[in-house]
This record gives structure tokens, sequence and C-alpha cells, in this order.
């Protein structure tokens, strides 16, 4: 086993509620667990993301943390977290990754595999 080694898990949900697809608006929420299946505490220090929408648009975010906070994750502890975004199209993707560092001060990234955002019904 790694000492360096981090699972990503996301959920994505649309936001009916909060979108209008006549205005070219469309919100979603993701949930993302971040397991820490290494063998050494590491503490999130930063995120990028890269987000594109289904006109090829993209968009870049970076920043310190996640919704405020920068966790340190134990060695099988997880840290779950909810965010969101709006897309001008009903269906987009996100990938990106976090920036960690351990306890003996390695710096890591974990990788956040793409994900697909989408309108209920609007994929096949």
């Amino acid at each position: 086993m790694s000492d360096y080694a981090i699972a990503v898990e996301v959920r994505t949900r649309y936001m009916e509620d909060q979108s209008v697809p006549e205005e070219n608006r469309y919100v979603f929420t993701y949930t993302i667990n971040i397991r820490n299946t290494g063998q050494l505490s590491a503490q999130l220090l930063s995120r990028y993301w890269l987000i594109t929408d289904g006109n090829e648009e993209v968009q870049e975010v970076q920043g310190m943390g996640v919704v405020g906070e920068q966790p340190l994750i134990a060695p099988g502890e997880s840290y779950e977290y909810t965010s969101g975004c709006v897309l001008a199209t009903a269906v987009g993707s996100m990938r990106g990754h976090y920036l960690f560092q351990a306890e003996d001060g390695h710096e890591f990234q974990a990788e956040i595999p793409a994900f697909t955002l989408a309108r209920p019904h609007a994929l096949h």
C-alpha cells in the first residue's frame, strides 16, 4: 500500500428548481467523497477544476481548499462535501485534481476523473 493514496467518488444532481433553461442556466450540485487509502494523514491544500459545457466552453477554477476548508484526512477516513456549478447547456463535464500534503511534508496530487453533469433525459 502506498503512503500517498486518495480515492475520489462523485455524485451529481440537477437542480431543477434553480435552473432556467430558457435563459441557458442549468444548475448542478456535486457531492464528493474523498477517502485516504494511503498510510499517512494528508491535508487537502487546493483544488483545480476544468469545467466544460456542451458548447465546449471551458471554465477553469482553482483555489485553496474546498468549501472554505482544508481538511486533514487520516488513513482510512474520508471527507465529504457538496458544491455546485452553473452551465449554459443541459450537459457538461468536470475533471481536475486536488493537491495534498502528507504528514511527512510530501506534496502529491489526487486526480479527479471526468464526470458528467446532465439534466435528466438530456442523454439517451
